[in-house]
């Protein structure tokens, strides 16, 4: 008897969707101007290169845990960018990129069948996909009243939230904790998007004004493919509970998840620098500033968007109708249904094209 296939209990891949509305855009005769996926799209700092180059030459295997200089440049960046203090170095535990991680997070810490996993009702869709793929129910909530009895594995937070770019205050935070902490439930807050905030301040879950300086069931998930256009490197890394980093630690060990020796280093060159991150951030900035206000003359609302790399809009319609309006003029979106449910009339906007894109893009939509 052949099992089932594993993928066979997963969604369908929600890009591989667009593939007509995709066409479309890229008939259009000045050429497609693809908003639809948030991959950066400019070039990597010099400070960053050298430092992958210098380090090229390693011919051993790297070592799982990070090396000394990673584990310190992630919690002193945390701490000068975000504020986070009392983590200790070996809270911090490089990834193969965060979405990796949050793929694998149920499976590694032994979350299965029987147990629950939540996620915010609009949700990046991995938060799920690692669920199922640990066997887990999934739960859709943003409120802890939509939990009821129920005592879930892991929660899942994100803010600033991809697909929208709402920003969850710090009292909610500290109430999540609290709920979290008096049952003994995980949470796994989803903060890639923390350094890009415009209209809203984000804390991290392990600011000292969220939990008091205690880490005890919590975990910070970071990504430098954003703030320093590292997707390329697949360079990411979780912070937070000491036993809970040397628990994945120790699976990752024997399953062979390695972050390369250069990668490591150039994470190191990304974390100690600021400058280049706040260059970065000032592209997206003047992006959002002309395309933001360009949307809205051309009908839309916006929605939250107050922080990350995307704009939350609707026309009040069928998402996949106002993405196939948008395909017409040669702009490529992504539709809110693959978020979730509440989705259903939204679109997502992502800031990551070159400027000459955006302005055309500002263009069409005139």
């Amino acid at each position: 008897m052949v099992r089932q296939r594993r993928s066979a209990a997963l969604p369908e891949f929600p890009w591989d969707t667009l593939a007509d509305v995709t066409a479309l855009a890229r008939s259009h005769p000045d050429g497609i101007v693809d908003l639809s996926v948030g991959t950066p799209v400019d070039p990597v700092a010099p400070v960053i290169r050298e430092a992958l180059a210098a380090a090229s030459s390693a011919p051993g295997y790297p070592t799982t845990a990070g090396t000394p200089a990673l584990r310190a440049s992630a919690e002193a960046a945390l701490r000068r960018r975000y504020g986070i203090t009392d983590l200790a170095p070996d809270a911090v535990l490089p990834v193969i990129g965060t979405k990796e991680l949050i793929a694998w997070l149920p499976t590694l810490l032994a979350i299965g069948p029987g147990d629950a996993v939540v996620v915010p009702e609009l949700a990046y869709p991995t938060y799920e996909v690692g669920a199922l793929l640990a066997g887990a129910q999934v739960l859709r909530a943003d409120s802890l009243t939509q939990l009821g009895p129920q005592r879930p594995a892991l929660i899942y937070l994100n803010s600033p939230s991809n697909p929208t770019g709402k920003v969850l205050p710090a009292d909610h935070l500290r109430k999540v904790v609290a709920w979290a902490r008096d049952r003994g439930v995980l949470i796994a807050s989803d903060e890639c998007y923390l350094g890009l905030s415009w209209e809203a301040e984000p804390l991290s879950v392990l600011h000292p004004s969220v939990c008091d300086g205690d880490h005890t069931g919590l975990l910070a998930v970071h990504s430098l493919s954003k703030t320093s256009s590292l997707a390329g490197y697949r360079a990411g890394f979780v912070a937070g509970d000491p036993a809970v980093v040397a628990e994945l630690l120790a699976v990752r060990k024997h399953a062979g998840m390695m972050v390369p020796t250069a990668v490591q280093a150039a994470m190191v060159a990304a974390l100690d620098d600021d400058e280049h991150e706040a260059v970065q951030r000032e592209r997206y900035a003047q992006r959002r500033a002309v395309l933001l206000p360009a949307l809205q003359a051309a009908g839309f609302t916006i929605e939250h968007s107050e922080a990350g790399l995307y704009l939350w809009a609707t026309r009040g319609e069928p998402c996949r109708d106002t993405v196939k309006w948008l395909a017409e003029r040669g702009i490529l979106v992504a539709p809110g249904e693959f978020y979730g449910p509440a989705g259903a009339q939204y679109v997502r906007v992502a800031l990551t094209a070159t400027d000459e894109r955006i302005a055309a893009a500002v263009a069409r939509l005139a």
